[in-house]
């Protein structure tokens, strides 16, 4: 998957949540200002809130992350572990292929 979509889509994850909580924060001053919520009570509130919508983010990034990682993988596209073993039983190979090209020219 192409890096640049996810950035993408993890910007407009951002940005629906920031734009959730100016409209929370509009919606709670204009209760405030009316009188029908205690400014304390706004304030609890909106802490409530953020910290669902972190909770929640924090869900959809774990969501969004496993499922990319599927994607990945029914596509075929070795995990970095499984590259880094490639890479060292390649740097082993060429080891001996050396020592045996040095053990023919002598």
């Amino acid at each position: 998957m192409d890096n640049n979509l996810i950035k993408q889509l993890m910007m407009i994850g951002i940005g629906t949540t920031s734009l959730v909580a100016d409209k929370m924060r509009e919606v709670t001053d204009q209760l405030v200002t009316e009188g029908r919520l205690d400014p304390d009570q706004a304030t609890r509130l909106m802490n409530d809130l953020m910290q669902q919508l972190k909770t929640d983010q924090t869900s959809v990034e774990t969501l969004f992350q496993r499922q990319i990682r599927n994607v990945m993988q029914d596509l075929g596209v070795p995990r970095q572990a499984e590259m880094d073993e490639l890479r060292g039983r390649l740097d082993r190979l060429e080891r001996q292929l050396r020592d045996l090209e040095n053990k023919l020219w002598r």
